[in-house]
């Protein structure tokens, strides 16, 4: 090999030159290969895929380079086989926010959200529920206090008082005008179009909340009332009208600006989309305007003003526009929604819930006939729920002794079961999850885990909460970890809504699209981004995922199913016809360019910029979450890209060529470039495009091994064809989160036995899910080292 090394490699990777921090010449033994595999591996993986040697050098003897691949290959999988097996060892984890949350309402049955108030959790290796970096500050000490006094409040005796208090949730969308040119059957609940309001919010407790929509525009004279309706969640709750008075009328329209109409309506408690439409809204115009024929429901097109940062091309679409109406009566700005202030909560639900008296007050008496034996009763299995595991009789002796101090006082024994689980929800054994030692463990290669471990490392990792009370009484009866139990409770769990966390949690974060809700598209260069196509491009995804986990579906539909969830607002966004109405429902995309993820505008979204994509940041993407290649990060001082003459003197692929002539550069952007071309047909914010400024869009890539494709489909085909790298990529990504743990190269074998079995199963994600929960790593632990 050494022959060949110096014939292709040793010029940058050898004594005198070591790009890239890599000097292959000072292997000079095989011992020196096997003491470090990791290095090999990247070595063979540029190999394989062209990377290496650089394009610009001349290519190896094809036969010569299979060859020293073939035996690379075969020493590395030689130091595999020689490696003595290592399940890991998981640090203590503290239960992270979105797991607070989830292990509450699952132990007592109330929904409060109060984990948002807790400082961000920190995240590694991708994730934010990884042992080595979940700290425990003396600030999220204080608010955990603070949490288990709300909740144990809310549990045993219901929401306490709440001061009313308003907050303004804000439009941050432009205003539409009324045009005669009818296009389409508009969305008559108005949530698809861009004069509404939607926002997040949450709602401190259960109750009634009054909604006032504060109004911009203009309204018609002799124009129908207005309507606005409220949705939470894509549900109306409630609406309101407007109807002018004649005498206000002006000789056109009456001026809106300031105008309010209130509602009230009952919300739960927590965080929900809230969004504030006006309905109708072409509906009852004046034959002046271009009203439509009421039989006939059809509408005026809602257009958008020429935006300040439109192409060329684009402001004179417009112009030709104006030019062919000009003659008729000026359009008027029709109603919009300018902000809406929720006021409230007012008449919040009295008393716990039913939900809360069940979980809490398990001695088979209702409330208020107790008998003192039920303070036992009820505190031990809030303790064995909350510890997840069996407790001593002498640990709830002392929450029990809260409650007679509680009751001694001349308290009631509801206060007394409210002392008792505050001071349960701020123990350890609820914070962290503890996975104790044995005593003398049985193997140097590790120990297995406690069947109550098992059966929290199973819910946490599937559901982000606590086992239920099947999983624990499997774990009492010792039969979690048989075979046939183990993949029934796999398959029950992935059925279950509560493995939606894996969307939301596991998701969100391995795909990105929880960074939507920080991206700030440039408004003038994409006018069409606001806050309802921000929240419908992220559960886009999330039920895309879901839809995945719950039907167990192949992984590969990650990459290119020709199919998605969408509603109105989003399949407008991508060109697609015949969806209507706010719902999210199953829409095949075949015939379209988009297949998969990488298609989503919430990932084409986060992989930009706020004024241009970036085919850097989507090749980086690609590489990282599809194929786990990431590359290296870049060198210092490298110069940014010429923002002006993107899209105007130079396109951006001329611009990215440029930037490859430094050689540094280059071995890197060989390979994420190509991808991200592939996805430049996808602007900034996912919608479809031809050009780029004054530039057509050239989508076609070719990858270091000399594979060429153009366009998404192209891609996307090149993409499933690396089916195993991906499956591989994915088990890796999974089980970093099912573990709380970044993975070492002791891994690498269970990643692999992993990937070969979900390939053995036609790539189903339960196949996947049941594969790494079977694995030693999830299975065992490694023996603390003696000090």
């Amino acid at each position: 090999m050494k022959p060949f090394l110096a014939e292709n490699c040793y010029g940058c990777h050898g004594h005198r030159r070591n790009r890239t921090d890599l000097n292959l010449e000072a292997f000079e033994t095989l011992q020196a290969l096997q003491e470090d595999p990791g290095t090999w591996e990247k070595v063979l993986s540029k190999l394989q895929t062209g990377a290496m040697p650089p394009e610009d050098e001349p290519r190896p003897d094809p036969r010569a380079l299979e060859s020293v691949m073939g035996w690379i290959g075969a020493e590395l999988r030689r130091v595999e086989l020689n490696t003595r097996p290592d399940p890991g060892r998981v640090t203590a984890r503290r239960l992270n926010r979105t797991e607070y949350d989830n292990t509450v309402r699952d132990l007592l049955g109330v929904e409060l959200g109060l984990a948002v108030d807790f400082p961000q959790d920190d995240a590694g290796y991708g994730f934010d529920n990884i042992g080595d970096v979940l700290s425990l500050s003396p600030v999220l000490m204080e608010r955990y206090v603070a949490a288990a006094d709300e909740i144990a409040r809310v549990a045993i005796f219901g929401q306490r008082d709440i001061e009313p208090t308003m907050v303004r949730l804000r439009a941050r969308s432009g205003h539409i005008e009324s045009t005669t040119e009818p296009l389409f059957e508009y969305d008559q609940t108005g949530m698809s179009l861009p004069n509404g309001l939607h926002a997040e919010h949450r709602f401190p407790a259960d109750g009634e909340y009054t909604f006032r929509f504060v109004l911009g525009g203009s309204h018609p004279t002799g124009a129908d009332p207005l309507n606005f309706g409220l949705w939470v969640d894509g549900v109306r709750v409630g609406g309101a009208q407007v109807d002018p008075e004649p005498d206000q009328y002006s000789i056109n329209s009456f001026d809106l600006y300031g105008f309010v109409a209130e509602m009230r309506a009952r919300v739960p408690a927590g965080s929900h989309w809230v969004a504030a439409t006006v309905e109708r809204l072409y509906e009852g115009l004046p034959a002046r305007l271009g009203g439509p024929n009421p039989t006939q429901r059809r509408a005026e097109a809602p257009v958008f003003k020429p935006p300040t940062g439109a192409s060329p091309r684009g402001f004179e679409r417009f112009r030709k526009r104006f030019e062919m109406f000009k003659s008729l009566p000026p359009p008027v700005n029709l109603a919009r929604i300018i902000r809406v202030e929720v006021r409230g909560p007012f008449e919040v639900a009295q008393g716990p819930s039913p939900q809360a008296v069940a979980k809490v007050f398990t001695c088979g008496h209702t409330t208020g006939q107790h008998v003192p034996a039920c303070a036992s009763v009820i505190v031990g299995n809030l303790a064995r729920r909350a510890f997840r595991r069996p407790v001593a009789e002498e640990e709830v002796s002392g929450y029990v002794s809260l409650v007679t101090l509680a009751t001694s006082l001349g308290d009631s024994f509801e206060t007394g079961i409210s002392v008792a689980l505050r001071a349960l929800l701020v123990a350890p054994d609820f914070l962290f999850r503890v996975e104790r030692e044995p005593e003398q463990p049985t193997s140097a290669e590790g120990y297995e885990i406690g069947m109550y471990e098992l059966a929290s490392r199973l819910s946490y990792f599937l559901w982000a909460s606590m086992p239920d009370d099947e999983l624990l009484d499997l774990a009492g009866q010792g039969r979690l970890r048989d075979a046939e139990v183990l993949a029934r409770q796999v398959a029950r769990m992935l059925r279950d809504p509560r493995a939606r966390s894996l969307s939301e949690s596991f998701g969100a974060q391995w795909l990105q699209y929880r960074g939507l809700a920080a991206a700030a598209p440039d408004r003038d260069r994409y006018p069409d981004f606001e806050d309802n196509l921000r929240l419908s491009m992220r559960r886009e995804t999330e039920l895309f995922f879901q839809s995945i986990v719950a039907q167990d579906r192949s992984i590969l539909d990650l990459i290119a199913g020709s199919y998605s969830f969408l509603n109105e607002r989003l399949a407008r966004h991508y060109g697609i016809s015949g969806v209507v109405g706010p719902e999210f429902r199953e829409v095949s995309l075949a015939g379209t360019p988009r297949a998969g993820v990488l298609t989503h505008g919430s990932v084409l979204t986060v992989t930009s910029y706020a004024t241009r994509t970036s085919p850097v940041l989507r090749g980086k993407w690609v590489l990282d979450n599809i194929l786990n290649a990431p590359p290296p990060p870049p060198p210092p001082d490298v110069p940014n890209l010429d923002e002006a003459k993107v899209g105007t003197s130079a396109s951006l692929r001329e611009q990215l060529e440029v930037h490859r002539e430094n050689a540094i550069c280059s071995s890197c952007h060989s390979q994420m470039d190509p991808l991200g071309f592939g996805l430049e047909n996808f602007d900034g914010v996912g919608a479809w495009r031809s050009a780029d400024g004054e530039h057509a869009v050239d989508a076609s890539g070719t990858l270091p091994d000399g594979r060429s494709f153009r366009g998404p489909e192209g891609l996307t085909r090149i993409l499933k064809q690396e089916k195993d790298a991906f499956a591989a990529s994915l088990a890796d990504k999974l089980l970093t989160y099912a573990l709380g743990r970044g993975l070492e190269r002791y891994d690498r074998v269970t990643v692999k036995q992993i990937a070969s079995r979900v390939a053995d199963a036609d790539y189903r994600f339960g196949a996947l899910a049941l594969a790494i929960v079977e694995s030693k790593p999830f299975q065992m632990r490694r023996a603390e080292e003696p000090k």
